[in-house]
């Protein structure tokens, strides 16, 4: 075995007083078929992702996030390995499930915010949330409305509710593009570098939103290339060219998997490195929240063309 893999798997060792993952991906590998030969993006990712955490996944342009994040989201097939989904009544393999059966999923259970915002541009702004209600079975006229216009609110844009996204400002779209991530109240966001087109005033206003939720306990993870968002997130991964591997910033010995666990309301302040800690923890603090077990592994989908 090479020494970065043993350096890996060293940080990789559990901890003790872990909540079960909500997510787990388990060697997971995408290879994309092109005429110059096959180009493989991921190489034999291996990650556990926690009830309540702020994850950062950071690397460079071409270093594999985004294709990272599709696997998670299951917007793409994986070439091969797992990526598991824990919940209430077990855990489930996503990409073993149908297409409509994965639709559905995740349209349920993960919100998706874009760096480009992905409004439509015919509808206003609480049709635009109302939409993923609609689109997975939940629309009720009453409340939904009621929803859209209670999530406008919390990110301070209510009285812009009826207007089109070209008459806002692409700090006050993002904004918008958050509350329609939340619309069917996911346990899971999946932010693709959401700050990268935004001014640092405007990226700040996201930041602060993306931390209540974590108070109210939403799980995020979030793609960027900006090292200095660092800070910012409870833990952070850094991926490149399609492997996770050490960060140069935690040689000190400080091991940044597998995740410490911030219940709703817990305070964390910032550590001597930068990373975010928290209090000590009974084991019995931690809420009761997803449920271990589930499914064994499954075989992965074939190669996915480019």
């Amino acid at each position: 075995m090479s020494p970065r893999k043993q350096s890996i798997q060293a940080e990789a060792a559990p901890l003790t007083n872990q909540p079960q993952p909500l997510i787990q991906l388990q060697q997971v590998y995408k290879v994309y078929e092109t005429a110059a030969g096959d180009f493989p993006a991921l190489r034999g990712i291996n990650a556990d992702i926690y009830p309540g955490e702020f994850l950062g996944v950071i690397g460079k342009s071409g270093a594999g996030k985004s294709t990272l994040m599709n696997m998670i989201t299951g917007v793409d097939h994986l070439t091969s390995g797992e990526v598991i989904i824990h919940k209430d009544n077990g855990a489930v393999s996503i990409h073993t499930l149908s297409e409509d059966a994965l639709a559905l999923w995740r349209g349920r259970s993960v919100g998706v915010v874009y760096q480009s915002f992905q409004l439509l541009p015919m509808l206003t702004l609480v049709e635009n949330i109302l939409l993923p209600m609609d689109l997975c079975g939940l629309y009720n006229r009453t409340e939904s409305r009621a929803r859209a216009l209670e999530l406008l609110r919390m990110v301070e844009l209510e009285e812009h509710a009826f207007k089109h996204p070209n008459t806002i400002s692409g700090g006050q779209q993002q904004r918008v593009a958050i509350a329609r991530a939340l619309a069917n109240d996911p346990p899971i966001l999946v932010a693709d570098e959401p700050t990268g087109s935004l001014d640092s005033v405007t990226a700040d206003h996201v930041f602060e939103v993306f931390e209540r939720l974590i108070e109210n306990g939403k799980t995020i993870i979030m793609v960027t290339h900006d090292n200095s968002l660092v800070p910012r997130f409870s833990r952070h991964l850094v991926i490149q060219d399609g492997e996770i591997i050490p960060d140069p910033s935690q040689s000190s010995g400080q091991r940044p998997y597998p995740a410490p666990f911030y219940p709703a309301g817990t305070a964390r302040e910032p550590s001597p490195s930068g990373t975010m800690s928290a209090g000590t923890m009974s084991p019995g603090s931690y809420p009761p929240g997803v449920l271990p077990g589930g499914q064994g592994p499954q075989p992965g989908r074939g190669k996915g063309k480019r």
